[in-house]
C-alpha cells in the first residue's frame, strides 16, 4: 500500500500542518529555519514538549512512511500567521481502530478556546477514516485545562491509571457513532 501525503487540517482559526520528515528536520535545526521554511511567525517558545518529541516523530516517520499523518502536526493561528503549538497522534491506529491524540498551545494563545478547536480538529480528522472507531487521550489525574478541553470535545474520563513516569493519569475516550442508513 502506497502512502499519501497527509493534508493540512483546517478549523475556524487554525491551519494544522502535517509535520513530515523535511519539516521535522527543519524544526530540529531551530526556530529561525522553521520560520523561513513555513513562512510563519515562530515564537521563541512554541512547544514545551521540546526537541525530544520532534525527534521521536522524525524517528517514527523514518522507520515507517506508511504511518505518515499519524504523528505530528503544527497548528498555525491563521489570523496572526503564527505557530502556536504542537499536536498530533501517538502513532497509527491499533488493530481495534483506536488512535491517541496529544496537543499543546503556546502560552500567549491559551484561554481562547484554541486547544479545544485543535483537539476537535484532530478527533474529526481521525474519524474521517473508516477504520478509526475510537480516539483516546491522557491527562494528569486532576482537573486541569486539558480535562476541560477533552470534556468540551465530548470525550469521557474512562479510568485512572498509575503511570510509572507521570504518576496518576486519567484515560479519556470518545467513540465514533455508527453511520446511519437512510
Amino acid at each position: 500500500m502506497e502512502s499519501t501525503q497527509p493534508r493540512i487540517l483546517k478549523s475556524p482559526r487554525l491551519s494544522i500542518i502535517p509535520a513530515d520528515i523535511p519539516i521535522l528536520e527543519v524544526a530540529l535545526s531551530g526556530n529561525e529555519a522553521l520560520k523561513n521554511y513555513l513562512k510563519v511567525t515562530v515564537p521563541d517558545v512554541w512547544t514545551i514538549f521540546g526537541p525530544q518529541a520532534l525527534q521521536h516523530s522524525l524517528d517514527k516517520l523514518r522507520s515507517s512512511v506508511t504511518d505518515s499523518g499519524w504523528w505530528s502536526y503544527l497548528p498555525v493561528h491563521t489570523e496572526t500567521n503564527t505557530l502556536i503549538g504542537f499536536c498530533g497522534f501517538k502513532g497509527a491506529p491499533n488493530q481495534s481502530g483506536m488512535v491517541e491524540i496529544g496537543y499543546e498551545i503556546a502560552e500567549d494563545y491559551r484561554q481562547q478556546g484554541l486547544a479545544t478547536e485543535l483537539a476537535q480538529a484532530l478527533i474529526l480528522h481521525a474519524f474521517s477514516f473508516l477504520e478509526i472507531k475510537m480516539v483516546q487521550a491522557h491527562t494528569l489525574g486532576e482537573v486541569n485545562a486539558s480535562t476541560t478541553v477533552l470534556s468540551k470535545c465530548g470525550m469521557k474520563k474512562m479510568e485512572e491509571v498509575n503511570d510509572p513516569e507521570d504518576g496518576v493519569i486519567w484515560r479519556w475516550e470518545i467513540t465514533k457513532l455508527p453511520e446511519t442508513k437512510q
